[in-house]
């Protein structure tokens, strides 16, 4: 039945705004964050009510969505609006390094806002100011000189525009080579490959609207009360108008559990019960759980066979893949019961319509790929993609993410996703006017393993913390010390900056979107793409993104600047409009509020899919061994109170738990005779961490530790081969400490 009124059958507590609870304090925030920004409170508001946010790719424009009515504001933008109104740093802080070197992220980033070009060499302590003219020229004379294939381009997801996403991808092939990448490497990389293999598209199929509505909502490795906390709002609708919620995972999330949705007064006043059913499944266990449900699905008929015959291809072999998979065999490596595949597998042969949604649980392993086809099939088993309610959503955790592998800023796609190939490098060379390099780019693992190696001599990064983001810190740091020359383009410090030179570093102050000269546009998971208006002046020398890229291309090769520069951002939109058809309109995109949804509402539609024959591939998949070693655990890296890399809080006020903290199912503690609160050693393959035993409703033979802290545990060359994620798990030991660990 769909309900609209109130419903206390979904109430957490009558005690109101759940005083005494474990949980976020969303008001007390809003406090926090005018008094960060008292000195710049009208920037703070215009950049609040106009502009696009930089956070998560939820997609607002000012303070509205594109889903419903009413108020969008979560903590996560608050939390980054600082980064955008602080002042300039004393530049006399970085004249010796060794201080710096001592701070952590958010101390660096609280110093300011780069102000100037700044350079440090070879065996000096610090960095000093230099001019743009000095900073470009010094970059463009090295490029000149240096092989194309050494010489690599990274972008982060930091609030980066599709407009510098382009013009960066763009500049890079100017340059002679395709080294070029951006932070998806990092997260769904796994997600746009499977898309791109299976279903001809590598972006969400659904919207957010049709979340609302939907039969079944499903969530695999995902927690998006934490990384996109808006989204509790269109949960709690979701609810309200029948549909069921249910969780895959080996950690019963606390967000997922109850959430207070602050701008919803039933909510706020009494909380919501999210999940209706929690599947806890080993980490690495999802493969093993679909096949388990999939062929539950196939045995009792619970089919849509007209959908399979009429759109899709190579069902027959996943059938038969599975009648070799004994349910013995699938309850081992997934963690969960042949029972409990047959309750999801239920759940799904009784609704009309669902939506899947998942995100770094699910991608960020050594199978990625396959694991975003095991969804795949069991959505496409039901035909759940290509009508309203229901799809397939890899729900992305940063603004900038989606729009920057459809800009072409990746190592082995061109804009528009067409794979670098020699026939897609010919076609770009008569667009652009120059020769476009056809080999395949390295990935941002790759480029660190040849930095490591020696074999990179530029490495130019722009925003990101590879000494944050990436596993095996030590590993990261030998491979930055290396190139002989980097390049950071930047709005504040941050410690790999601080990694000392093989022979130069320069730091390149950068403005953020909404400093970015004639605007920018950003494109959110539903792939709506969002003018973000010019609000406020960068501070001091600071320069748009796309301009100092452009620049740095312009003092290589003069000669041909003509063939790279761009006048305005209007002029990057009407390119990109021509090169990727799919982005058709972002030309038209002028003030705050405009937008456009490329592939509208629903992609798919009518089970017509893009792929050479229009139908979708089903894909026979093998579980993983998740068989663990006597006395070890599998760990998974998780978010706390952060973004990203950005760690805004050391307690995560979903769960209570510390950033020391290792969370541990209570019988797998006592079985190793430690208590909640006690210090532990944490030991894989390639490291140790020291950690806090904290109790955790997760599956017995797991354990979570907070990324990037975790990341010491992380092998740096453990990928996904199909995608290039990094495994951010490990097989970890665990080791009581004798003696009291001092925490200064």
């Amino acid at each position: 039945m769909k309900r609209r009124g109130w419903n206390p059958a979904t109430w957490v507590s009558l005690v109101p705004n759940g005083l005494g609870q474990v949980k976020p304090n969303h008001y007390w925030e809003i406090v926090r964050t005018i008094w960060e920004n008292r000195d710049n409170l009208g920037t703070a508001w215009r950049i609040l009510h106009k502009g696009v946010c930089d956070g998560c790719a939820l997609g607002t424009t000012g303070l509205r969505d594109f889903t419903m009515k009413g108020v969008h504001l979560c903590t996560v933008r608050l939390n980054l609006l600082r980064l955008n109104t602080m002042p300039p740093l004393d530049i006399r802080r970085l004249a010796d390094v060794a201080s710096l070197q001592l701070l952590n992220g958010r101390e660096l980033r609280a110093l300011g806002r780069l102000p100037y070009p700044l350079i440090r060499r070879r065996g000096e302590a610090g960095f000093r100011r230099i001019t743009w003219d000095a900073a470009l020229n010094e970059i463009a004379a090295r490029i000149r000189t240096v092989d194309p294939h050494q010489i690599a381009f990274y972008l982060t997801s930091r609030g980066i525009t599709n407009e510098t996403y382009y013009v960066a991808q763009k500049v890079a092939r100017f340059l002679g080579t395709n080294n070029v990448d951006n932070a998806a490497r990092l997260c769904h990389a796994p997600s746009t490959t499977a898309m791109k293999q299976t279903l001809g598209v590598a972006a969400s199929t659904c919207s957010y609207r049709d979340w609302i509505g939907t039969d079944v909502l499903v969530f695999i490795g995902s927690d998006a009360p934490n990384n996109q906390p808006v989204t509790t709002k269109y949960l709690y609708y979701a609810k309200q108008h029948g549909t069921r919620i249910v969780v895959i995972n080996p950690y019963r999330e606390p967000g997922l559990e109850r959430y207070w949705v602050p701008s919803v007064f039933e909510s706020a006043l009494f909380g919501t019960r999210l999940a209706d059913r929690f599947f806890q499944i080993q980490t690495g266990g999802d493969i093993a759980f679909l096949n388990g449900t999939l062929k539950h699905l196939i045995e009792r008929g619970w089919l849509d066979r007209a959908f399979i015959d009429a759109h899709t291809r190579d069902f027959d072999e996943v059938q038969a893949a599975l009648e070799t998979q004994a349910w013995t065999e699938l309850e081992q490596a997934s963690g969960a019961t042949r029972a409990e595949m047959l309750a999801f597998a239920e759940l799904l042969a009784h609704a009309k319509s669902a939506v899947f949604v998942w995100s770094m649980g699910i991608t960020q392993h050594e199978y990625g790929v396959e694991n975003v086809k095991a969804i795949i099939n069991v959505a496409l088993a039901r035909g759940f993609i290509g009508r309203e309610y229901c799809g397939v959503m890899p729900i992305r955790g940063h603004s900038g993410v989606q729009g920057g592998g459809e800009m072409g800023c990746t190592a082995t796609t061109f804009p528009g996703g067409k794979p670098v190939n020699a026939e897609h490098a010919r076609w770009l060379s008569e667009q652009w006017g120059f020769a476009v390099p056809d080999w395949k780019g390295l990935s941002c693992g790759e480029m660190i393993d040849a930095a490591y190696d020696g074999q990179l001599e530029i490495f130019y990064a722009v925003g990101g913390n590879f000494l944050d983001t990436m596993p095996d810190p030590a590993y990261i740091r030998t491979a930055l010390s290396r190139p002989a020359l980097r390049v950071h383009q930047d709005i504040v410090l941050s410690s790999q900056m601080l990694v000392d030179p093989a022979d130069t570093v320069i730091l390149l102050p950068a403005a953020t979107r909404y400093e970015q000269r004639d605007g920018g546009s950003e494109t959110s998971t539903e792939r709506e793409i969002i003018f973000s208006p010019y609000i406020t002046p960068p501070p001091a020398e600071a320069r748009s993104e796309w301009e100092i890229l452009m620049h740095v291309a312009e003092r290589t090769y003069p000669g041909r600047s003509r063939l790279i520069r761009f006048v305005d951002g209007q002029q990057i939109r009407d390119e990109i409009a021509r090169i990727v058809p799919e982005y058709d309109g972002i030309q038209h995109l002028r003030k705050a509020g405009d937008h456009v949804q490329w592939g509208g509402r629903i992609l798919c539609r009518g089970g017509v899919f893009a792929t050479r024959d229009g139908r979708a591939q089903f894909t026979p998949l093998t579980p993983p061994d998740t068989n663990l070693p006597p006395g070890m655990f599998v760990l998974k890296t998780r978010r706390g109170k952060q973004f990203n890399s950005l760690i805004h809080d050391e307690r995560d006020p979903l769960n209570g738990a510390h950033r020391d903290d290792v969370l541990i199912n209570p019988d797998d503690a006592a079985r190793l005779g430690v208590r909640e609160g006690e210090w532990v050693v944490l030991r894989s393959a390639v490291g140790e961490l020291r950690a806090r035993i904290k109790f955790a409703p997760l599956k017995p033979g797991n354990v979570q530790v907070h990324w990037p802290e975790g990341n010491v545990l992380i092998d740096a060359r453990r990928r996904d081969p199909g995608s290039g994620v990094p495994a951010y798990k490990a097989i970890v030991s665990i080791h009581p400490v004798e003696v009291p660990v001092t925490v200064e």
